[in-house]
């Protein structure tokens, strides 16, 4: 047995013990999902407020959550719209733009939004619904493009505020952020799943923001306010 068959023998035996391929996965994939959050926390981080001390901007916008099957938000989206609603009664923001998905027809994440935001008190006028927030990357993108903002506190839940903040600074919204007050109690696997599947969406977002550049569904610019 020459030196490469010696060296291909070895390979193989190496590789077929158990345990050997899911300790390669590991040991390459953890490192991999996990830089994309230690980057966007690391940069989220000075751009975090509570309601009380974050700067005035014009604009909150609001990430959607989910619905239920009958229409109403989720217990997460109905977190993010009362968060939105104590930064206008605060005086912090003139208008909440709502962003969620609305791809099919009993499927309408904004409206829900502006429905539970009525019945804490938002008035109508204050509030923007924005229909094709089907992806964070989409809402920040349709916010600079249709809606012409060009600064905001984001307001979301906390696992996900990081890579929104990345996200709307890296598109050209200057933005800061505010996390949902957990208002309604959480399942805990539930919470592990959201966790968890954050990492994989925040390397997706950064992959979006820095190399693919996907266009989202666009339109006429619709400008929150006269100024544009």
């Amino acid at each position: 047995m020459n030196n490469n068959d010696y060296i291909h023998h070895r390979a193989r035996l190496w590789a077929k013990r158990p345990g050997r391929p899911i300790t390669i996965f590991l040991a390459l994939g953890i490192p991999f999902l996990l830089l994309p959050r230690l980057i966007t926390a690391v940069y989220a981080q000075p751009c975090l407020f509570s309601v009380g001390d974050v700067p005035q901007k014009r604009v909150a916008i609001v990430f959607g959550a989910g619905v239920l099957r009958d229409g109403s938000p989720t217990p997460a989206l109905k977190d993010r719209v009362a968060t939105a609603a104590d930064l206008y009664f605060a005086g912090k923001v003139e208008k909440l733009l709502m962003s969620g998905d609305n791809r099919f027809v009993d499927y309408n994440e904004p409206q829900a939004m502006k429905d539970y935001a009525l019945s804490l008190g938002v008035p109508a006028e204050a509030i923007v619904l924005d229909y094709a927030g089907r992806r964070t990357y989409d809402t920040c993108y349709r916010a600079r493009d249709i809606f012409r903002v060009q600064e905001a506190i984001l307001v979301t839940t906390d696992y996900h505020l990081p890579r929104a903040i990345y996200t709307c600074n890296a598109l050209g919204v200057e933005a800061v952020g505010v996390s949902a007050q957990w208002r309604f109690s959480v399942p805990s696997l539930l919470f592990l799943y959201w966790n968890l599947r954050e990492f994989l969406a925040t390397l997706l977002a950064l992959w979006d923001v820095h190399v693919s550049h996907p266009l989202p569904v666009l339109g006429k610019p619709e400008p929150m306010f006269s100024s544009g």
